[in-house]
């Protein structure tokens, strides 16, 4: 072999050997760890608040408390005329229902009480006082007991008995009818007064819309509100009265039928002894 195949073969074995280390070599080497100092621990933030939960309640400014702020004293007026016609037509349906429940309560006393009495003064005794029951015996008892006069004997005694138990039977039935028109009344005007307030409110509204030149809710809402609820205060002050009218009419019918009843048997019942008196009388 010649000097020229010898050295190249040693060049070539020379870099077979030295080529795993120079690929090591290029390969990028991992940076060295270094020691870090510990970081600082910081607190964690606070969470943000949440925000309240609770509803704030919002004034309506178009309701019936603003209306009576900002309302003239017409609308005042009607305000009050509707509340007083309430108030009243509530109070008379109230008492009257008591006069009534009392009514039919002595009308159950006196049919236990009076008619098992040995006499109809005895049978006066056991009814209360102030009952419309005693009151028509007391004026029976003193008719039939009175019937004196020149004037008074040219009616005979049925005749005079007659009108007494029925005249006390009329003041009964006046005296339950008491209230009744005020009822009637507000139950047939109400409604008038509620759509003259609202009447008022469409005024309001059409002078708010000429001022501002616009028909924007804004100018329009408030007297709208205000008519609409002057409309629905005169129905919420004539419907109960009218139901309150007729139901109490009603019972009035129920508890005049014991009255008259009552009257009748105490008419029979005085003749019947002012006839056995004057039979005994003339025996005698």
């Amino acid at each position: 072999m010649s000097i020229r195949n010898q050295c190249m073969a040693a060049l070539a074995a020379a870099l077979i050997a030295a080529a795993p280390a120079m690929f090591v070599a290029a390969l990028p080497q991992p940076a060295t760890a270094q020691p870090q100092e510990p970081a600082a621990t910081t607190p964690p933030a606070p969470a943000a608040a949440e925000p309240a939960t609770s509803r704030e309640t919002v004034e309506n400014p178009y309701g019936p408390q603003a209306m009576w702020k900002s309302g003239d004293f017409i609308t005042r007026g009607v305000l009050i005329i509707l509340l007083i016609m309430s108030f009243g037509s509530w109070y008379i349906m109230v008492t009257k229902l008591f006069e009534q429940l009392r009514l039919n309560r002595q009308a159950r006393d006196a049919q236990k009480s009076f008619w098992s009495a040995k006499s109809v003064k005895d049978g006066l005794v056991g009814l209360k006082e102030g009952s419309a029951f005693r009151y028509i015996a007391e004026s029976g008892i003193n008719a039939s007991e009175h019937h004196e006069g020149a004037l008074l004997e040219q009616i005979d005694l049925n005749t005079w008995v007659t009108m007494s138990v029925q005249r006390a039977m009329e003041n009964i039935q006046n005296r339950l009818q008491d209230g009744l028109a005020f009822l009637a009344t507000v139950g047939s005007t109400s409604p008038f007064v509620g759509l003259f307030g609202t009447v008022w409110g469409i005024y309001h509204a059409l002078t708010a819309i000429g001022i501002a030149g616009q028909a924007s809710i804004d100018k329009v809402a408030g007297p709208v509100g205000e008519a609409l609820i002057m409309t629905a205060m005169g129905l919420a002050v004539a419907v109960p009265a009218v139901l309150g009218y007729n139901w109490l009419v009603r019972r009035n019918k129920v508890a005049m039928e014991s009255v008259r009843t009552f009257g009748a048997d105490m008419h029979m019942v005085l003749m019947g002894a002012t006839s056995k008196s004057m039979s005994e009388s003339t025996k005698r």
